[in-house]
Protein backbone atom coordinates (compact mmCIF):
# COMPACT_ATOMS: atom_id res chain seq x y z
CA UNK A 1 0.00 0.00 0.00
CA UNK A 2 1.85 3.53 -0.86
CA UNK A 3 1.75 6.21 0.96
CA UNK A 4 -0.82 9.43 0.32
CA UNK A 5 0.11 12.06 -1.75
CA UNK A 6 -2.64 14.11 -0.03
CA UNK A 7 -3.48 13.77 3.50
CA UNK A 8 -5.94 16.13 5.83
CA UNK A 9 -6.10 15.59 9.61
CA UNK A 10 -9.07 16.96 11.87
CA UNK A 11 -10.38 19.77 9.16
CA UNK A 12 -13.20 21.74 10.83
CA UNK A 13 -14.43 24.87 8.90
CA UNK A 14 -17.54 26.52 10.29
CA UNK A 15 -20.05 29.01 8.55
CA UNK A 16 -22.60 31.62 10.20
CA UNK A 17 -25.27 29.39 11.84
CA UNK A 18 -23.93 26.31 10.61
CA UNK A 19 -20.71 23.57 11.27
CA UNK A 20 -19.71 22.69 8.03
CA UNK A 21 -16.80 20.42 9.04
CA UNK A 22 -15.67 18.72 12.05
CA UNK A 23 -12.61 16.76 13.12
CA UNK A 24 -12.89 15.24 9.21
CA UNK A 25 -9.67 12.82 7.99
CA UNK A 26 -9.07 11.63 4.78
CA UNK A 27 -6.04 10.26 2.30
CA UNK A 28 -5.95 10.52 -1.44
CA UNK A 29 -2.89 8.28 -3.01
CA UNK A 30 -1.12 8.44 -6.25
CA UNK A 31 -2.96 6.16 -8.93
CA UNK A 32 -6.13 5.42 -7.01
CA UNK A 33 -9.84 6.48 -7.43
CA UNK A 34 -11.17 7.44 -4.04
CA UNK A 35 -14.92 8.25 -3.64
CA UNK A 36 -16.03 10.26 -1.72
CA UNK A 37 -20.00 9.92 -1.05
CA UNK A 38 -22.61 11.56 1.80
CA UNK A 39 -25.90 12.80 2.04
CA UNK A 40 -26.40 16.57 0.68
CA UNK A 41 -25.07 19.01 3.20
CA UNK A 42 -22.87 16.11 4.36
CA UNK A 43 -19.90 18.56 4.17
CA UNK A 44 -18.07 17.45 0.93
CA UNK A 45 -18.21 20.18 -1.24
CA UNK A 46 -16.33 22.45 1.41
CA UNK A 47 -13.75 19.94 1.97
CA UNK A 48 -12.95 20.03 -1.73
CA UNK A 49 -13.41 23.78 -1.51
CA UNK A 50 -10.73 23.94 1.34
CA UNK A 51 -8.75 21.49 -1.02
CA UNK A 52 -9.07 23.35 -3.90
CA UNK A 53 -7.65 26.99 -1.70
CA UNK A 54 -11.34 28.11 -2.31
CA UNK A 55 -11.89 28.08 1.77
CA UNK A 56 -9.55 28.26 4.32
CA UNK A 57 -9.80 25.55 7.10
CA UNK A 58 -10.55 26.73 10.27
CA UNK A 59 -8.50 23.98 12.20
CA UNK A 60 -6.54 20.54 10.86
CA UNK A 61 -3.55 19.91 8.60
CA UNK A 62 -3.00 19.28 5.48
CA UNK A 63 0.10 17.24 4.09
CA UNK A 64 0.72 17.08 0.54
CA UNK A 65 3.80 14.97 -0.42
CA UNK A 66 4.96 14.24 2.83
CA UNK A 67 5.03 18.25 3.59
CA UNK A 68 2.35 20.34 5.30
CA UNK A 69 0.92 23.34 3.18
CA UNK A 70 -1.29 26.31 3.21
CA UNK A 71 -3.65 26.45 0.57
CA UNK A 72 -4.55 30.30 0.36
CA UNK A 73 -5.97 30.25 -3.17
CA UNK A 74 -7.24 28.16 -5.73
CA UNK A 75 -3.69 29.17 -8.19
CA UNK A 76 -1.86 28.09 -5.65
CA UNK A 77 -3.48 24.94 -5.18
CA UNK A 78 -3.01 24.31 -8.99
CA UNK A 79 0.78 25.42 -8.82
CA UNK A 80 1.37 22.75 -6.04
CA UNK A 81 -0.38 20.18 -8.50
CA UNK A 82 -4.17 20.21 -7.01
CA UNK A 83 -7.55 20.46 -9.30
CA UNK A 84 -10.87 20.71 -8.93
CA UNK A 85 -13.72 20.37 -11.47
CA UNK A 86 -16.90 22.05 -10.06
CA UNK A 87 -20.19 20.64 -10.43
CA UNK A 88 -21.40 23.56 -11.49
CA UNK A 89 -19.68 25.17 -15.06
CA UNK A 90 -17.55 27.72 -14.41
CA UNK A 91 -16.94 29.62 -17.82
CA UNK A 92 -16.79 32.74 -19.35
CA UNK A 93 -19.24 32.26 -22.39
CA UNK A 94 -17.67 35.04 -24.62
CA UNK A 95 -14.18 33.47 -24.90
CA UNK A 96 -13.05 30.64 -27.21
CA UNK A 97 -12.76 27.06 -25.95
CA UNK A 98 -8.60 27.67 -26.09
CA UNK A 99 -8.98 30.94 -24.27
CA UNK A 100 -11.33 29.76 -21.28
CA UNK A 101 -9.03 26.06 -20.60
CA UNK A 102 -5.31 28.43 -20.92
CA UNK A 103 -6.92 31.34 -19.59
CA UNK A 104 -4.20 33.60 -17.69
CA UNK A 105 -1.41 31.47 -19.20
CA UNK A 106 -1.66 31.90 -22.82
CA UNK A 107 1.35 31.61 -25.41
CA UNK A 108 2.93 35.01 -26.36
CA UNK A 109 4.96 36.09 -29.07
CA UNK A 110 7.32 39.20 -28.84
CA UNK A 111 5.26 40.23 -25.84
CA UNK A 112 1.93 39.91 -27.68
CA UNK A 113 -0.63 36.65 -27.44
CA UNK A 114 -0.05 33.94 -30.38
CA UNK A 115 -3.61 32.87 -30.86
CA UNK A 116 -2.60 30.55 -32.83
CA UNK A 117 0.12 29.01 -30.89
CA UNK A 118 -2.96 28.93 -27.78
CA UNK A 119 -4.96 27.09 -30.54
CA UNK A 120 -2.64 24.75 -31.85
CA UNK A 121 -1.59 23.66 -28.00
CA UNK A 122 -5.35 23.45 -27.07
CA UNK A 123 -5.58 21.20 -30.38
CA UNK A 124 -2.89 19.38 -28.90
CA UNK A 125 -4.58 18.76 -25.43
CA UNK A 126 -7.84 18.29 -26.91
CA UNK A 127 -6.59 15.34 -29.18
CA UNK A 128 -4.58 13.48 -26.32
CA UNK A 129 -7.71 13.75 -24.34
CA UNK A 130 -10.20 12.49 -27.09
CA UNK A 131 -12.27 15.59 -27.22
CA UNK A 132 -13.47 16.65 -30.04
CA UNK A 133 -14.09 20.25 -30.11
CA UNK A 134 -12.82 23.07 -31.58
CA UNK A 135 -10.27 25.04 -30.27
CA UNK A 136 -11.53 27.97 -31.84
CA UNK A 137 -15.37 27.94 -30.95
CA UNK A 138 -16.95 30.23 -28.25
CA UNK A 139 -18.05 27.98 -25.37
CA UNK A 140 -21.32 30.23 -25.15
CA UNK A 141 -22.59 28.13 -28.61
CA UNK A 142 -21.73 24.73 -26.72
CA UNK A 143 -24.11 22.69 -25.29
CA UNK A 144 -24.24 22.22 -21.56
CA UNK A 145 -21.92 18.47 -22.34
CA UNK A 146 -19.66 20.44 -24.25
CA UNK A 147 -19.10 22.85 -21.49
CA UNK A 148 -18.79 20.10 -19.21
CA UNK A 149 -15.87 18.36 -21.25
CA UNK A 150 -14.12 22.11 -21.95
CA UNK A 151 -14.04 22.33 -17.44
CA UNK A 152 -12.24 18.57 -17.81
CA UNK A 153 -9.99 19.81 -20.77
CA UNK A 154 -9.02 22.86 -18.61
CA UNK A 155 -8.54 20.69 -15.15
CA UNK A 156 -5.99 18.49 -16.54
CA UNK A 157 -4.19 21.30 -18.44
CA UNK A 158 -2.73 21.88 -15.20
CA UNK A 159 -1.01 18.25 -15.20
CA UNK A 160 -2.47 17.89 -11.70
CA UNK A 161 -1.07 15.44 -9.28
CA UNK A 162 -4.75 15.33 -7.36
CA UNK A 163 -7.37 16.00 -9.63
CA UNK A 164 -10.94 16.52 -7.55
CA UNK A 165 -14.23 15.90 -9.88
CA UNK A 166 -17.31 16.86 -8.03
CA UNK A 167 -20.19 15.33 -9.97
CA UNK A 168 -18.68 15.25 -13.40
CA UNK A 169 -21.31 13.13 -15.34
CA UNK A 170 -24.12 14.85 -13.90
CA UNK A 171 -24.53 16.51 -17.92
CA UNK A 172 -22.89 14.12 -19.80
CA UNK A 173 -24.06 11.53 -22.79
CA UNK A 174 -23.50 8.02 -22.54
CA UNK A 175 -20.03 8.11 -24.90
CA UNK A 176 -18.97 11.30 -23.46
CA UNK A 177 -19.26 9.12 -19.55
CA UNK A 178 -17.14 6.28 -21.59
CA UNK A 179 -14.76 9.39 -22.63
CA UNK A 180 -14.36 10.75 -18.95
CA UNK A 181 -13.95 7.07 -17.56
CA UNK A 182 -10.91 6.02 -20.36
CA UNK A 183 -9.26 9.15 -19.47
CA UNK A 184 -9.84 8.23 -15.84
CA UNK A 185 -7.60 5.22 -16.39
CA UNK A 186 -5.32 6.79 -18.08
CA UNK A 187 -4.97 9.28 -15.05
CA UNK A 188 -4.58 6.49 -12.92
CA UNK A 189 -2.17 4.82 -14.77
CA UNK A 190 -0.24 8.22 -15.20
CA UNK A 191 -0.12 8.23 -11.42
CA UNK A 192 -3.01 10.96 -10.38
CA UNK A 193 -5.06 10.64 -7.25
CA UNK A 194 -8.53 11.21 -7.85
CA UNK A 195 -10.93 12.42 -5.55
CA UNK A 196 -14.22 11.31 -7.18
CA UNK A 197 -17.71 13.30 -5.69
CA UNK A 198 -20.57 10.92 -7.34
CA UNK A 199 -24.12 10.12 -5.86
CA UNK A 200 -24.39 7.53 -9.02
CA UNK A 201 -23.98 3.75 -7.41
CA UNK A 202 -23.60 2.51 -10.96
CA UNK A 203 -20.22 4.81 -10.91
CA UNK A 204 -19.25 3.97 -7.93
CA UNK A 205 -19.17 0.27 -8.45
CA UNK A 206 -16.86 0.54 -11.73
CA UNK A 207 -14.47 2.90 -10.36
CA UNK A 208 -14.11 3.27 -7.11
CA UNK A 209 -10.43 2.20 -5.56
CA UNK A 210 -11.78 3.10 -2.09
CA UNK A 211 -14.75 5.09 -0.96
CA UNK A 212 -14.73 7.48 2.28
CA UNK A 213 -17.65 8.68 3.32
CA UNK A 214 -19.17 11.87 5.24
CA UNK A 215 -22.40 13.00 6.84
CA UNK A 216 -23.14 15.92 8.84
CA UNK A 217 -19.73 17.52 8.56
CA UNK A 218 -17.74 14.24 9.97
CA UNK A 219 -15.86 11.54 8.64
CA UNK A 220 -17.69 8.39 8.93
CA UNK A 221 -15.21 5.74 7.74
CA UNK A 222 -13.59 4.15 4.46
CA UNK A 223 -13.97 1.15 2.94
CA UNK A 224 -11.37 -0.89 0.31
CA UNK A 225 -12.18 -1.90 -3.15
CA UNK A 226 -12.71 -5.70 -1.84
CA UNK A 227 -14.85 -4.38 1.61
CA UNK A 228 -17.48 -1.98 -0.68
CA UNK A 229 -21.32 -2.94 -0.57
CA UNK A 230 -23.91 -0.54 -1.67
CA UNK A 231 -26.19 -1.25 1.42
CA UNK A 232 -23.17 -1.04 3.53
CA UNK A 233 -22.22 2.33 2.23
CA UNK A 234 -25.61 4.03 1.53
CA UNK A 235 -26.11 3.04 5.44
CA UNK A 236 -23.07 4.39 6.43
CA UNK A 237 -23.92 7.73 4.13
CA UNK A 238 -27.25 8.51 6.11
CA UNK A 239 -27.33 6.43 9.41
CA UNK A 240 -30.45 4.27 8.88
CA UNK A 241 -31.01 1.39 6.47
CA UNK A 242 -32.46 2.69 3.27
CA UNK A 243 -35.61 1.16 1.88
CA UNK A 244 -35.00 1.46 -1.87
CA UNK A 245 -38.43 1.08 -2.74
CA UNK A 246 -40.44 -1.01 -5.91
CA UNK A 247 -41.95 0.01 -8.79
CA UNK A 248 -45.43 1.81 -8.42
CA UNK A 249 -48.01 -0.81 -8.58
CA UNK A 250 -49.85 -1.39 -11.59
CA UNK A 251 -52.54 0.85 -12.44
CA UNK A 252 -54.87 1.48 -15.46
CA UNK A 253 -55.25 5.22 -15.51
CA UNK A 254 -56.94 5.37 -19.02
CA UNK A 255 -60.43 5.91 -16.98
CA UNK A 256 -59.44 8.63 -15.03
CA UNK A 257 -59.70 12.18 -16.12
CA UNK A 258 -57.06 13.75 -19.07
CA UNK A 259 -55.80 16.57 -17.32
CA UNK A 260 -53.45 17.53 -20.08
CA UNK A 261 -53.27 16.89 -23.57
CA UNK A 262 -50.91 17.36 -26.16
CA UNK A 263 -52.01 16.99 -29.97
CA UNK A 264 -49.44 17.18 -32.80
CA UNK A 265 -46.71 19.82 -31.02
CA UNK A 266 -43.80 20.51 -32.95
CA UNK A 267 -41.06 23.49 -33.34
CA UNK A 268 -38.69 24.99 -36.24
CA UNK A 269 -35.98 24.04 -34.03
CA UNK A 270 -36.41 19.82 -32.95
CA UNK A 271 -39.45 18.58 -32.31
CA UNK A 272 -42.06 16.90 -34.51
CA UNK A 273 -45.51 15.57 -33.94
CA UNK A 274 -45.41 15.18 -30.39
CA UNK A 275 -48.54 13.94 -28.80
CA UNK A 276 -49.21 12.53 -25.50
CA UNK A 277 -52.05 12.63 -22.78
CA UNK A 278 -51.50 13.20 -19.14
CA UNK A 279 -54.02 11.69 -16.55
CA UNK A 280 -55.43 12.56 -12.94
CA UNK A 281 -53.30 10.88 -10.36
CA UNK A 282 -50.64 9.59 -13.22
CA UNK A 283 -46.61 10.10 -13.28
CA UNK A 284 -45.48 9.99 -16.69
CA UNK A 285 -42.00 9.45 -17.43
CA UNK A 286 -40.05 11.13 -20.01
CA UNK A 287 -36.89 8.91 -21.40
CA UNK A 288 -34.35 9.32 -24.22
CA UNK A 289 -30.93 10.20 -25.16
CA UNK A 290 -30.04 13.48 -24.43
CA UNK A 291 -30.63 15.97 -26.81
CA UNK A 292 -34.14 13.39 -27.68
CA UNK A 293 -36.77 15.98 -27.26
CA UNK A 294 -37.88 15.81 -23.44
CA UNK A 295 -36.67 18.87 -22.37
CA UNK A 296 -37.88 20.67 -25.26
CA UNK A 297 -41.26 19.21 -25.05
CA UNK A 298 -41.75 20.58 -21.63
CA UNK A 299 -40.55 23.80 -22.60
CA UNK A 300 -42.90 24.23 -24.94
CA UNK A 301 -45.83 22.96 -23.18
CA UNK A 302 -44.75 25.61 -20.72
CA UNK A 303 -44.55 28.21 -23.40
CA UNK A 304 -40.85 28.95 -23.22
CA UNK A 305 -39.94 28.08 -26.61
CA UNK A 306 -42.31 28.95 -29.28
CA UNK A 307 -44.38 26.14 -30.69
CA UNK A 308 -44.78 26.17 -34.52
CA UNK A 309 -47.85 23.95 -34.46
CA UNK A 310 -49.64 21.66 -32.54
CA UNK A 311 -52.49 22.05 -29.48
CA UNK A 312 -52.78 21.43 -25.78
CA UNK A 313 -55.73 21.48 -23.48
CA UNK A 314 -55.49 21.42 -19.80
CA UNK A 315 -58.55 20.17 -18.12
CA UNK A 316 -60.45 19.60 -21.62
CA UNK A 317 -60.03 23.01 -22.35
CA UNK A 318 -57.78 25.06 -25.04
CA UNK A 319 -55.16 26.64 -23.35
CA UNK A 320 -52.94 29.11 -24.90
CA UNK A 321 -49.78 29.24 -23.01
CA UNK A 322 -47.21 31.80 -24.71
CA UNK A 323 -45.09 32.27 -21.77
CA UNK A 324 -44.43 30.23 -18.22
CA UNK A 325 -47.03 32.84 -16.49
CA UNK A 326 -49.25 31.31 -18.70
CA UNK A 327 -48.86 28.15 -17.85
CA UNK A 328 -48.79 28.83 -14.27
CA UNK A 329 -52.26 30.35 -14.18
CA UNK A 330 -53.51 27.30 -15.65
CA UNK A 331 -51.97 24.91 -12.65
CA UNK A 332 -48.90 23.82 -14.62
CA UNK A 333 -45.26 23.99 -13.30
CA UNK A 334 -42.11 23.57 -14.43
CA UNK A 335 -38.90 22.70 -12.31
CA UNK A 336 -35.97 23.07 -14.73
CA UNK A 337 -32.97 20.83 -14.97
CA UNK A 338 -30.89 24.35 -14.56
CA UNK A 339 -31.53 24.68 -11.08
CA UNK A 340 -29.22 27.90 -10.81
CA UNK A 341 -29.40 29.45 -14.29
CA UNK A 342 -33.25 28.94 -14.58
CA UNK A 343 -34.52 28.16 -11.21
CA UNK A 344 -33.03 30.20 -8.58
CA UNK A 345 -32.43 33.65 -7.54
CA UNK A 346 -29.63 32.98 -5.70
CA UNK A 347 -29.02 36.59 -3.79
CA UNK A 348 -32.37 35.96 -1.82
CA UNK A 349 -32.87 34.11 0.87
CA UNK A 350 -35.29 30.50 0.98
CA UNK A 351 -38.26 32.06 2.09
CA UNK A 352 -38.43 34.31 -1.15
CA UNK A 353 -37.33 31.30 -3.86
CA UNK A 354 -39.98 28.93 -2.07
CA UNK A 355 -43.00 31.43 -2.55
CA UNK A 356 -41.53 32.87 -5.50
CA UNK A 357 -44.24 31.26 -7.46
CA UNK A 358 -47.08 32.60 -4.80
CA UNK A 359 -46.35 35.80 -3.95
CA UNK A 360 -49.45 36.94 -4.80
CA UNK A 361 -51.17 34.60 -2.00
CA UNK A 362 -48.70 36.99 0.91
CA UNK A 363 -49.31 40.71 -0.97
CA UNK A 364 -51.24 42.97 1.69
CA UNK A 365 -53.53 46.06 0.67
CA UNK A 366 -50.50 47.93 -0.13
CA UNK A 367 -48.42 45.46 -1.66
CA UNK A 368 -46.67 44.64 0.81
CA UNK A 369 -45.44 41.11 1.57
CA UNK A 370 -46.77 38.97 4.34
CA UNK A 371 -43.42 38.25 5.95
CA UNK A 372 -44.34 35.99 8.72
CA UNK A 373 -46.76 34.21 6.85
CA UNK A 374 -44.50 33.04 4.11
CA UNK A 375 -41.85 32.16 6.39
CA UNK A 376 -44.36 30.29 8.45
CA UNK A 377 -45.41 28.45 5.03
CA UNK A 378 -41.59 27.78 3.74
CA UNK A 379 -40.74 26.20 7.16
CA UNK A 380 -43.19 23.88 6.68
CA UNK A 381 -41.52 22.84 3.63
CA UNK A 382 -38.46 22.83 4.88
CA UNK A 383 -39.32 20.64 7.42
CA UNK A 384 -41.40 18.33 5.03
CA UNK A 385 -38.13 18.18 2.79
CA UNK A 386 -35.34 18.09 5.31
CA UNK A 387 -34.01 21.11 3.52
CA UNK A 388 -30.21 21.13 5.59
CA UNK A 389 -30.29 25.14 6.03
CA UNK A 390 -29.45 27.01 9.38
CA UNK A 391 -32.96 28.82 8.50
CA UNK A 392 -35.30 30.33 6.06
CA UNK A 393 -33.16 33.39 6.23
CA UNK A 394 -30.36 31.69 4.65
CA UNK A 395 -29.48 32.46 1.10
CA UNK A 396 -29.99 29.75 -1.34
CA UNK A 397 -26.54 30.27 -2.72
CA UNK A 398 -25.18 29.13 0.52
CA UNK A 399 -26.47 25.58 0.22
CA UNK A 400 -25.66 22.71 -1.38
CA UNK A 401 -26.92 21.91 -4.88
CA UNK A 402 -29.20 19.08 -3.49
CA UNK A 403 -31.17 21.29 -0.93
CA UNK A 404 -30.98 23.76 -3.57
CA UNK A 405 -33.09 21.42 -5.85
CA UNK A 406 -35.40 21.17 -2.85
CA UNK A 407 -36.13 24.61 -2.27
CA UNK A 408 -37.08 24.70 -6.39
CA UNK A 409 -39.04 21.45 -5.40
CA UNK A 410 -40.70 23.59 -2.10
CA UNK A 411 -41.55 26.22 -4.83
CA UNK A 412 -44.28 24.10 -7.03
CA UNK A 413 -45.73 22.34 -3.93
CA UNK A 414 -46.44 25.67 -2.25
CA UNK A 415 -48.09 26.79 -5.27
CA UNK A 416 -50.31 24.16 -5.41
CA UNK A 417 -50.09 23.42 -8.87
CA UNK A 418 -52.27 20.20 -10.40
CA UNK A 419 -49.58 19.82 -13.16
CA UNK A 420 -46.15 19.36 -12.27
CA UNK A 421 -43.28 18.89 -14.24
CA UNK A 422 -39.80 18.01 -12.09
CA UNK A 423 -37.37 18.11 -15.29
CA UNK A 424 -33.94 15.79 -13.33
CA UNK A 425 -35.82 16.43 -10.52
CA UNK A 426 -33.13 14.51 -8.25
CA UNK A 427 -29.98 15.37 -10.64
CA UNK A 428 -27.12 16.10 -7.91
CA UNK A 429 -28.92 14.54 -5.06
CA UNK A 430 -28.11 11.61 -2.70
CA UNK A 431 -29.67 8.53 -2.46
CA UNK A 432 -31.31 8.85 0.65
CA UNK A 433 -33.17 12.41 -0.45
CA UNK A 434 -33.86 10.48 -3.93
CA UNK A 435 -36.13 8.68 -2.23
CA UNK A 436 -37.88 11.04 0.03
CA UNK A 437 -38.44 12.82 -3.44
CA UNK A 438 -39.45 9.70 -5.30
CA UNK A 439 -42.03 8.65 -2.05
CA UNK A 440 -43.24 12.61 -2.42
CA UNK A 441 -44.10 12.21 -5.84
CA UNK A 442 -45.87 9.05 -5.00
CA UNK A 443 -47.99 10.97 -2.31
CA UNK A 444 -48.87 13.58 -4.43
CA UNK A 445 -50.07 11.46 -7.20
CA UNK A 446 -52.07 9.53 -4.62
CA UNK A 447 -53.66 12.76 -3.91
CA UNK A 448 -54.59 13.89 -7.26
CA UNK A 449 -51.78 15.85 -9.00
CA UNK A 450 -50.55 14.88 -12.49
CA UNK A 451 -46.83 14.54 -12.58
CA UNK A 452 -44.29 14.26 -15.75
CA UNK A 453 -40.58 13.49 -14.65
CA UNK A 454 -37.91 13.70 -17.05
CA UNK A 455 -34.99 11.71 -16.35
CA UNK A 456 -31.98 10.31 -17.56
CA UNK A 457 -31.46 7.96 -15.16
CA UNK A 458 -33.61 4.68 -16.42
CA UNK A 459 -33.85 3.02 -13.04
CA UNK A 460 -35.38 6.04 -11.73
CA UNK A 461 -37.76 6.11 -14.22
CA UNK A 462 -38.59 2.84 -13.98
CA UNK A 463 -38.91 3.45 -10.08
CA UNK A 464 -41.46 6.35 -10.25
CA UNK A 465 -43.25 6.06 -13.42
CA UNK A 466 -46.83 4.84 -14.22
CA UNK A 467 -45.85 5.29 -17.93
CA UNK A 468 -42.90 6.09 -19.59
CA UNK A 469 -43.05 7.60 -23.29
CA UNK A 470 -39.71 7.44 -24.72
CA UNK A 471 -38.11 10.50 -27.23
CA UNK A 472 -35.61 9.85 -29.90
CA UNK A 473 -35.27 12.49 -32.37
CA UNK A 474 -37.25 15.23 -31.38
CA UNK A 475 -40.73 12.68 -31.17
CA UNK A 476 -42.04 9.42 -29.39
CA UNK A 477 -41.18 6.66 -30.72
CA UNK A 478 -42.96 4.34 -27.91
CA UNK A 479 -44.87 4.45 -25.02
CA UNK A 480 -45.01 1.42 -22.37
CA UNK A 481 -46.76 0.77 -19.18
CA UNK A 482 -44.22 0.29 -16.17
CA UNK A 483 -44.92 -3.02 -15.74
CA UNK A 484 -43.82 -4.23 -19.40
CA UNK A 485 -40.99 -1.76 -19.05
CA UNK A 486 -37.35 -2.50 -19.02
CA UNK A 487 -34.34 -0.72 -19.64
CA UNK A 488 -33.40 -2.65 -22.50
CA UNK A 489 -36.94 -2.06 -24.15
CA UNK A 490 -36.86 1.58 -23.61
CA UNK A 491 -33.20 1.74 -25.22
CA UNK A 492 -34.54 0.21 -27.98
CA UNK A 493 -36.67 2.88 -28.08
CA UNK A 494 -34.46 5.32 -27.63
CA UNK A 495 -31.96 4.20 -30.58
CA UNK A 496 -35.11 3.87 -33.02
CA UNK A 497 -35.29 7.09 -33.84
CA UNK A 498 -31.48 7.66 -34.08
CA UNK A 499 -31.37 5.46 -37.04
CA UNK A 500 -33.74 7.15 -38.94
Amino acid sequence: MSDPILRVEGISKGFPGVQALKDVHLEVRAGEVLVLVGENGAGKSTLMKILSGIYTRDEGTITFEGDEVELTSPLQAQQLGITIIHQELNLMPDLTVAQNIFIGREPTSAMLLSERRLNRQTSELLTRLNIRLDPRQKVGELTVAEQQMVEIAKALSFNAKVLIMDEPTSALTDSEVETLFTLIEQLKADGTGIVYISHRMDELRRLADRVSVLRDGQYIGSLEKSEISIPKIIEMMVGRVIDEGTRPAARDHQADPVVLDVDGLSTKALLKDVSFQLHRGEILGFAGLMGAGRTETARAVIGADPRSAGTIRVNGRDARIHQPKDAVRRGVGYLSEDRKQLGLMLEQDVTFNTVLASLGNYAGALGWMGDGKAKNQTKQYVQQLRVKTPSVNQMVKLLSGGNQQKVVIARWLMRDCDILIFDEPTRGIDVGAKEEIYRLMQQLADAGKSIIVISSELPEILRVANRIAVFANGRITGTLRNEEASQEKIMQLAAHGEED
